[in-house]
């Protein structure tokens, strides 16, 4: 293949990271600070207010019904129950839609890419690591793995 002539892989790049993820060759890294926060496309209201306004109510509601111990021991175990059932689920799910969302439209990529909120991440079989971030170019990441080139 010359300089001038477009790689095998050029307009088709991702479709081609879709195969890539599928065999487990590349990984798809999200931030997931960033995109679980309000104006993002999958940010979901509902998941992480709720959870949280439903510790808070109990607790106050049992620190002012019943005694401030209780209102206090309420609040800590829902903080815990937060911590080691709540969040995780929620992580999953955010990787979960930001992965869905990101590989519907190369336009959505490139949006995200921009951002800085996902990454590609590979481990080679000589056990080098190779790392795309926002300053790389994400298409010219993919089209590397072609056996070609």
């Amino acid at each position: 293949m010359s300089a001038a002539d477009p790689h095998p892989w050029e307009g088709r790049e991702l479709q081609e990271l879709r195969r890539l993820l599928d065999e487990k060759k590349i990984t798809l890294g999200v931030l997931i600070r960033k995109m679980n926060t309000p104006g993002t496309p999958v940010y979901s209201h509902s998941e992480n207010i709720l959870p949280a306004a439903a510790i808070l109510l109990t607790s106050f509601a049992a620190a002012v019904v019943i005694h401030r111990w209780l209102g206090g021991a309420l609040l800590l175990a829902g903080c815990a129950w937060w911590w080691f059932r709540v969040r995780p689920t929620i992580r999953d799910a955010v990787m979960d839609r930001t992965t869905a969302h990101v590989l519907a439209d190369p336009r959505n990529f490139d949006a995200q890419w921009a951002r800085g909120t996902i990454t590609l991440f590979a481990r080679m079989p000589d056990g080098t690591e190779r790392l795309a971030r926002k300053r790389d170019d994400w298409r010219g990441y993919v089209r590397s793995f072609h056996e070609g080139s």
